[in-house]
This record gives structure tokens, C-alpha cells and sequence, in this order.
């Protein structure tokens, strides 16, 4: 009798074991595409991305460089003061999207130009991500707009 108790015991061990390990395996499967790491131009130039790797890239649209082009594409470079990527985006951006503006896009690079598939602006007046507000802050670059 305590013999049939231990075995259903490691069976149930054994079970249970197999289960977390199959849900960790689907969990990690179905993030693979769902994680983009943040980066700014200053740690793009420093650690350059996987060739296909998505990721997303922030920082400031850099003055003088938005060209809006023929149909739908912008270009444009986004800087964080010590470095600057050039950016291309087919699509209708924010509408508060434009020059001097805090920016995140997703994407990836293509060659050396960061094309990107979602552009994502400041949605007022003085919001800017958190994440450009660090690289800035990086860089010495940021100005508090409360101060």
C-alpha cells in the first residue's frame, strides 16, 4: 500500500513538472515576436541590432531633416543629442508628430536607415516618453519644460 502511494506521488511530481515546463515553452514561444527592446541612437552606434531584429528606437525628430515624400513617406533623423539615425516611415504619422518632438517607432534597420512600421508621438503638449526622457537625460541633453 505505501509503495502504490509513492508511485502516484513521483507520477503526480512527474505530471505537474511536465506541465510547467510545456507552459513556460508556449508562454516563451508566443512573446518571441511581442518583445522590442528600446534603444536610442547614442546605444544604436555603440551595440548595432541583429540584422532583422525588431526593435523600437527613441529620441528628438531632429530640426531641418523631416522630408515628407511623395504619397505617403516621411524621412526624417532622430537624434539624442550625441548621436542620429536616419528614419523612414510609409504611413500617416501622429498628428502631433514633427520636428523637435519626442518620437518612438517600431521597426528595424534596413541597410543604415531605420525603417519603421508604427510611429508613436507625445499625445499633449508636455508629454514625452520615459524612455526618451532617460536617453536624453543620458546624453545631458533634456531641459525640464516645468522648470
Amino acid at each position: 500500500m505505501k509503495s502504490l502511494k509513492k508511485k502516484r506521488r513521483i507520477q503526480i511530481l512527474v505530471a505537474a513538472a511536465v506541465a510547467l515546463v510545456l507552459a513556460v515553452g508556449l508562454i516563451g514561444y508566443g512573446f518571441r515576436d511581442g518583445i522590442n527592446l528600446y534603444r536610442a541612437p547614442s546605444q544604436m552606434t555603440e551595440n548595432p541590432p541583429r540584422p532583422g531584429e525588431v526593435f523600437r528606437l527613441g529620441g528628438l525628430v531632429e530640426e531641418g531633416t523631416l522630408v515628407r515624400g511623395a504619397g505617403e513617406t516621411v524621412t526624417f533623423r532622430v537624434t539624442d543629442g550625441g548621436a542620429s539615425v536616419p528614419v523612414s516611415f510609409t504611413g500617416v504619422p501622429p498628428d502631433l508628430f514633427g520636428e523637435g518632438q519626442g518620437m518612438i517607432g517600431t521597426g528595424q534597420m534596413e541597410g543604415d536607415t531605420f525603417v519603421a512600421s508604427e510611429i508613436l508621438a507625445k499625445h499633449d503638449e508636455t508629454y514625452m516618453p520615459r524612455e526618451v526622457i532617460d536617453s536624453l537625460k543620458a546624453q545631458g541633453v533634456y531641459e525640464d519644460p516645468s522648470s
